[in-house]
């Protein structure tokens, strides 16, 4: 965990790799609550037999399930002592590289891309996001997301 006092103090971090978060493990469970949530049932998520013949070998995280981590993945990752509020502004890009089947260990890997002030002293931060799955090569996803920040 990384801490910072002031918005300007992480602000002088743009350009840089500020924080890796901590391990997450995505059950079948946490998959099957989601496609409850969003009604996506597809199958290569939720029928672990079928799945289990299917392209990936197992039942697979939705995309946005590994994508809706990201405020997990930050929250475990850093905090500006400052900071009274927070909020998801959006995404600029987001890209799913690869599946992240039942039981993976996931993690992200933070990258500041940008630190803009914005209105009540706020700072509009972009962040590279890089969701590592542990023993791929390849990300299960690569996101920019924007948050907004405010003391």
């Amino acid at each position: 965990m990384r801490t910072f006092s002031t918005l300007a103090e992480l602000s002088a971090q743009v350009g840089t790799t500020v924080a890796v978060s901590d391990w997450v493990t995505v059950s079948q469970s946490q998959i099957d609550l989601f496609a409850q949530a969003t009604g996506d049932h597809q199958w290569i998520h939720v029928d672990t037999l079928r799945a289990a013949q299917g392209p990936f070998g197992a039942p697979v995280a939705h995309g946005f399930l590994t994508l809706s981590l990201i405020p997990q993945f930050l929250e475990s990752s850093l905090t500006v002592l400052e900071v009274r509020m927070g909020v998801n502004y959006g995404l600029n890009k987001v890209r799913f590289v690869s599946p992240v089947p039942v039981n993976s260990r996931l993690r992200a890997h933070l990258k500041l891309l940008s630190a803009e002030s914005i209105d009540q002293a706020g700072v509009q931060q972009s962040w590279e996001i890089t969701i590592e799955r542990e023993g791929s090569v390849k990300p299960a996803c690569v996101a920019e997301a924007l948050v907004r920040q405010y003391p």
